[in-house]
């Protein structure tokens, strides 16, 4: 397993890497988007017993919702996602009690949309335009950096401390204490980046935004594990040989890109438009 893992990320990261630093914004876009349409693919299977037809069928939507939400560009949509991942937060609180009102096609259809089209246009808006002084291709980098130290930061916090389960009924591996050591990780980066010089942006409201991305990074892991442990799914899918799914790679973005970008537009940061 963990030689597949090698070679699967091997394989992926000069692809990523080569798209991010050397793609302008329209074929960027179209990249990122096979990756997220992959994703979607593996959502339309997580709601539900639905047939090949209306799993193509979403997914041909998502794309046209992707696409518009390119072209137009809707300011609202920044004010309109973290209303939505506070609600996330308060099913995985709530579960698994509240599954059999949520947990139908017709909303997970909905649900699909809001967690993979705002998160699709944060990551090609930052690789465009840029955030807190960065260039485009840097600022994405920057900010998914929070996303990985969070990520490592709780696994090993998680098996040196880890006592108190962060929410067994979801995902009974993580813990409080791997969440706050990845927390902590993850704004050392922040504090790190900062003090070398590179950022455009003040300390406070520069961690305060950090902070809120690396919980919801955290909280879209718990998210998708919910769903997955509804539906009966160790992994969202298998395209990724020792990884899982694509989704299952995503999963953290899919909160974390759209409210660092909204964060950014609440504290007057650099970066904080679509």
């Amino acid at each position: 397993m963990l030689k597949l893992r090698v070679i699967t990320a091997l394989i992926l990261l000069p692809i990523v890497l080569g798209a991010v630093f050397g793609l302008d914004r329209l074929p960027f876009a179209l990249v990122a988007g096979a990756f997220f349409l992959t994703a979607g693919w593996e959502w339309a299977a997580m709601m539900g017993k639905v047939s090949a037809a209306v799993r193509s069928g979403w997914v041909i939507g998502l794309g046209v919702v992707m696409a518009l939400a390119e072209i137009y560009r809707p300011a609202w949509l920044l004010n309109a996602i973290p209303v939505w991942w506070l609600l996330a937060l308060i099913l995985v609180i709530g579960y698994p009690g509240n599954a059999r009102v949520w947990y139908r096609p017709a909303l997970m259809a909905v649900v699909g949309l809001l967690l993979l089209v705002p998160s699709w246009a944060a990551i090609v808006q930052l690789q465009d335009d840029g955030a807190l002084g960065l260039a485009g291709p840097w600022a994405l980098m920057f900010i998914l950096l929070w996303v990985w130290a969070a990520d490592t930061g709780a696994y090993f916090a998680g098996r040196a401390f880890g006592k108190h389960k962060l929410a067994p009924l979801v995902s009974p591996g993580k813990t409080i204490e791997g969440l706050a050591g990845g927390v902590a990780l993850a704004l050392a980066v922040v504090a790190g980046v900062y003090a070398a010089g590179l950022l455009d942006a003040k300390l406070l409201p520069l961690m305060i935004v950090a902070l809120l991305t690396v919980l919801a990074s955290a909280l879209g892991d718990l998210f998708e594990s919910m769903v997955k442990r509804e539906r009966g799914f160790k992994d969202s899918g298998t395209i990724l040989p020792g990884h899982g799914g694509m989704l299952d790679r995503i999963d953290s973005v899919t909160a974390a890109l759209p409210i660092a970008l909204a964060g950014f537009n609440w504290f007057s940061l650099p970066g904080g438009s679509l």
